[in-house]
């Protein structure tokens, strides 16, 4: 039996967010849905799972820039629905890098490109990117190439 995609675990997880009643789970679980149906209407394209990643990846990204804005606005609640929603987003991603994986990746980037200073960062954002895809901030990532470069 194959694996199932991550379209289809999307699908089976908001059944059971419908039986179980989980209100927040589901609305949550409706909009990746609801991205998912935009991008292949626009696009007349069907999502496989390494455009859904970027999708998922880019729905976490706008929950933490929301979650940001709100907190500076003194809006906590709000912050906690966006934080809520991301956590949901997040059990759709491959499990997160840590921070020495991810200089370890930079490294190797850094040495197969033969970067040699910030001119380069373009270059080894274009190899690191497909590898961190959904598992890493690509914010963060951008800091610790800088920094090494």
């Amino acid at each position: 039996m194959t694996e199932q995609t991550l379209k289809a675990r999307i699908k089976d997880e908001m059944k059971a967010a419908m039986k179980a009643k989980a209100k927040q789970r589901l609305v949550t679980i409706r909009a990746i849905q609801a991205e998912i149906k935009r991008i292949e209407v626009d696009e007349r394209i069907e999502v496989d799972d390494a455009r859904l990643l970027a999708v998922l990846d880019k729905m976490c990204k706008q929950r933490r820039d929301s979650i940001q804005q709100y907190t500076d606005g003194g809006r906590a609640d709000l912050a906690e629905v966006e934080q809520a929603e991301m956590l949901i987003i997040q059990e759709f991603l491959p499990a997160q890098l840590s921070e020495a994986e991810i200089q370890a990746l930079i490294t190797d980037a850094i040495a197969s490109t033969g970067a040699a200073g910030m001119q380069d960062m373009g270059k080894v954002m274009g190899v690191l990117k497909p590898k961190l895809q959904g598992r890493a901030d690509m914010a963060a990532v951008s800091k610790l190439i800088k920094a090494s470069l």
